[in-house]
């Protein structure tokens, strides 16, 4: 296959296109050098990069939108080249609130729209103007929110104004959404994590026209608060380094190849078939977003791994 800007896409079921390879635009905002996120997606565009993935959280969207809007006036895209992909922020979920969360991203991007819209982690934290609400003694404050309420009130209401092209969501609301009664638009992706390869998400997903988008692709984050540092180095995993010395390949480049063979959102040059029979193996059923911060929500795991 030649990888162009054109030809790396994958059709998601609403007849939008998702580029199968991204670049997430997170940096620890405690380290990260003034100007990074702005100068690394005006050299991810050069690079044929055209999907990015973004929050309100990451408290860069300002610099990553500059950045596109630079790179469109200076020629080398078209807005309608550009996917960019957002996930909803737990302080928003209440359906209210919905767009008001979405318009401050797009108000920082200077943008009219985003190309993917998610729910993301299916648990709500209190509304307000703190992003991480906390009590008198340090301990995050939750708030209960009918996720199907959010998604019919709110996602398919920002779809029909034009804010949004797509709209998706993680793997725990996908059964509950699409066993939802009158449901207007279905979720047109969910995500997982080579560590966690999720055979029965995938396959459910693929009966189901959703695509699958595989998040930390390469582990390589480090941030203890949202990150299991526990997790093996995925770059040091035997059976990526061996397959890779084979093909004359990095690790990264045949952790890639794993997710792009199963149909996920991410790519490079194919691996023979005995190898990829094999490659099921960087599965070791584990979470690679562990999210402790929210270990005391009472139904933790459950709404937070992933």
């Amino acid at each position: 296959m030649s990888l162009t800007a054109e030809s790396h896409s994958v059709c998601l079921s609403d007849g939008n296109h998702i580029p199968l390879f991204g670049l997430g635009t997170y940096g620890d905002p405690r380290v990260m050098p003034e100007g990074a996120a702005y100068e690394c997606v005006k050299l991810a565009i050069d690079a044929g990069y055209r999907h990015f993935d973004g929050a309100l959280v990451y408290f860069n969207e300002h610099k990553v939108g500059k950045a596109i809007r630079d790179k469109i006036a200076d020629g080398i895209v078209r807005r309608e080249d550009i996917f960019y992909y957002v996930k909803l922020w737990n302080t928003f979920h209440t359906p209210e609130l919905v767009r008001s969360g979405l318009e401050r991203t797009l108000k920082a991007l200077k943008l009219d729209c985003v190309d993917l819209f998610i729910l993301e982690i299916s648990m709500t934290i209190k509304p307000g103007k703190d992003f991480f609400p906390r009590d008198e003694n340090g301990k995050y404050i939750y708030h209960h929110t009918d996720l199907c309420a959010t998604w019919e009130q709110a996602l398919e209401s920002c779809k029909d104004s034009g804010l949004v092209k797509c709209v998706g969501v993680s793997n725990r609301q996908l059964e509950l959404l699409l066993n939802k009664p009158d449901l207007k638009y279905k979720p047109v992706s969910s995500q997982c994590h080579p560590y966690f390869t999720q055979p029965k998400l995938l396959e459910y997903c693929r009966q189901n026209d959703i695509v699958v988008v595989g998040y930390c692709p390469l582990s390589s984050s480090t941030d203890e608060f949202w990150v299991n540092l526990k997790c093996p180095p995925m770059l040091e995993d035997e059976l990526l380094v061996s397959i890779g010395k084979k093909y004359n390949k990095s690790s990264a480049q045949v952790a890639l190849c794993f997710n792009a063979q199963r149909g996920i959102v991410v790519i490079p040059k194919r691996l023979g078939f005995e190898e990829m029979t094999d490659a099921e193996a960087p599965n070791k059923n584990i979470h690679f977003v562990k999210l402790l911060m929210w270990s005391d929500h009472p139904e933790y795991p459950f709404h937070v791994e992933y």
